[in-house]
């Protein structure tokens, strides 16, 4: 007997513009880190996007379309392991927005970009690039947040890593296409749904999502250039 086929609009467009505009800036981050010289200050100028991008990802989560909210991802240790140990049946039940470990991956994600941008905007490289706050610290201070800075980045490219095997093994193994989705915003599978009724999704307006970025971008403003 053939399982019914399901399509589900699940991400809204701020959901993936996000995305994939981090992952944008983090590839560039990764260059311009390593190749230092003239490229530090877009390095500089990409890091202030993503911490813009991280606040405005934590407003969505509170006032976003429904698979956008943290509370409808972020589950309980239960449900984790649950979701854990059923992940290797022949066929498991599908999540339709973020799957138990994908909700917390993303709290770990945004959590660590949170903490890579902030000590970049104290770090220094002891030849001619500092964050625009550095002045405000001792130099000692300042050298223990660069650290903090550079073994941050490591973590998340472990993270990230992570994150690329999890959706190979989801687009290979559980034959469920997530790069798609998040260019589409629609999932496609096979099999039982956690979570699939339609009616119960509900998308924000995306003039909200505006006006939360560009109070994101303000905040970044009032953060590096201190006007006040």
């Amino acid at each position: 007997m053939s399982q019914s086929k399901h399509a589900i609009k699940i991400w809204d467009v701020p959901v993936r513009l996000f995305h994939w505009t981090l992952l944008a800036l983090f590839a560039f981050l990764f260059w311009s880190g390593k190749t230092g010289g003239n490229a530090m200050v877009w390095h500089m100028y990409a890091g202030y996007a993503v911490l813009a991008l991280v606040i405005f990802r934590v407003l969505w989560g509170f006032a976003g379309s429904t698979h956008a909210r943290f509370a409808s991802f972020l589950a309980g240790p239960r449900r984790m392991f649950d979701f854990a140990r059923a992940l290797l049946s022949r066929s498991p039940a599908h999540s339709v927005g973020h799957n138990p470990l994908g909700g917390w991956m993303v709290v770990v994600l945004l959590g660590s970009l949170a903490l890579q941008a902030s000590t970049g905007l104290f770090a220094n490289d002891d030849i001619a690039t500092e964050g625009p706050l550095t002045a405000l610290i001792s130099k000692e201070l300042s050298d223990r947040l660069t650290t903090i800075h550079r073994w941050n980045f490591d973590f998340l490219l472990i993270c990230a890593g992570l994150h690329v095997l999890a959706v190979l093994f989801h687009v290979f193994v559980k034959k469920e296409n997530l790069v798609a989705a998040m260019f589409t915003g629609v999932k496609k599978f096979d099999g039982e749904v956690v979570g699939s009724k339609g009616s119960a999704v509900r998308f924000a307006n995306s003039w909200l999502a505006l006006g939360l970025f560009v109070l994101a971008l303000v905040a970044v403003y009032l953060i590096v250039k201190r006007p006040f």
